[in-house]
């Protein structure tokens, strides 16, 4: 599946048929996946001295540590990227790399980069670096215990979990600051760009009726109305629902849904696709609809939970997560391990 366009994919389903399609060959490339992460992590593990161990790795029963995620500027338990010799700090993307499809690990990579122009554009003051980025391990894969970490830093987080041979990576945090860099009017660079254009392209496809039921609000809130809560209540869904959409407008809700679990390596992204009920998803939009102003939307349905905020910055800072309820942290696997089912809890 193309992580860049927003074609109809030849393979949207609902979720009960999706799962009869995929053969016992997409069963074997997620599990390469898993190999993939354990052997880069496996890699950064072997790299550390006895101190570094020390302070990197923690039980994976540490539900505190665990669920204590953040994206705004900070220290962090764990190894800070910038003290981290080379090998070290190419091994922790390797982590990333091991998860995330190329083109979210290129914008993950341009986050972290941005800490720099940040600082330059701040004159230094609160001494930012592309270096200040964090890798916490939450047991070690070796054995059948599962076992995770999270890599973070300011607008990044991915959390992931290993268990009974499949992964979770939510919380799954993005975000930029200056979210737009542009010289004489052109875009120098914008790693989120379609986070934005999708949903403006979305509301531009919808007639006035369903435009009048997604915008629910004038103002903007302050941030993602999540922020960084370690659970997020399903609150009431609000918007449009895709029954009330055109086909284009419709097959477009699911491709900005797509876009985001498309942040996984596209082994895992289809697995997570296929739980969502296509037909019960709310988008809404609140703020300006004017390019330049404040904005922010929301995707909800049962199980996914798809923020967008840019309103800081006079427009230019942008806040994007993908949740999934009870299954954050992946408290669904670590869940049905603990009943002995294989069946993921449902979000």
């Amino acid at each position: 599946m193309s992580q860049t366009t927003h074609r109809t994919s030849p393979d949207r389903t609902s979720p009960d048929q999706a799962a009869p399609d995929r053969t016992s060959a997409d069963q074997a490339a997620a599990g390469h996946v898993v190999t993939d992460v354990a052997d880069a992590t496996r890699r950064l593990i072997g790299l550390l001295d006895a101190d570094q161990r020390d302070h990197a790795v923690r039980a994976v029963t540490d539900d505190a540590l665990r669920h204590r995620w953040e994206y705004a500027p900070g220290t962090r338990p764990g190894l800070v990227l910038g003290e981290l010799r080379r090998d070290q700090r190419k091994a922790v993307h390797g982590m990333l790399a091991a998860v995330l499809s190329p083109h979210a690990y290129a914008q993950a990579a341009a986050v972290m980069a941005l800490e720099d122009v940040l600082d330059s554009r701040e004159g230094g003051h609160r001494d930012r670096h592309s270096g200040d980025f964090w890798t916490m391990l939450f047991g070690t894969p070796d054995g059948d215990e599962p076992w995770g970490w999270r890599i973070e830093g300011h607008h990044l987080s991915v959390n992931v979990l290993v268990a009974d041979g499949r992964i979770s990576a939510t919380p799954f945090f993005l975000g930029a600051n200056p979210a737009r860099v542009t010289y004489r009017g052109r875009v120098v660079s914008q790693p989120m760009q379609l986070e934005e254009e999708l949903a403006r392209e979305l509301l531009d496809r919808m007639d006035p009726a369903a435009r009048g039921l997604a915008v629910v609000s004038d103002l903007t809130p302050h941030d993602i109305r999540s922020g960084n809560s370690p659970r997020i209540d399903p609150a009431e869904p609000v918007g449009v629902t895709p029954a009330q959409l055109g086909r284009r407008a419709r097959e477009l809700l699911v491709d900005i849904v797509r876009l985001y679990l498309d942040r996984l390596r596209h082994e895992l992204a289809y697995k997570e696709f296929a739980r969502i009920d296509q037909e019960r998803l709310h988008f809404s939009w609140e703020g300006s609809q004017r390019r330049g102003d404040g904005h922010y939307y929301r995707i909800q349905g049962p199980g996914v939970l798809i923020e967008y905020d840019n309103t800081f910055n006079e427009a230019n800072h942008i806040h994007s997560v993908w949740r999934r309820h009870s299954a954050d942290f992946g408290d669904d696997l670590l869940a049905a391990l603990c009943n002995g089912s294989r069946h993921t809890v449902a979000g």
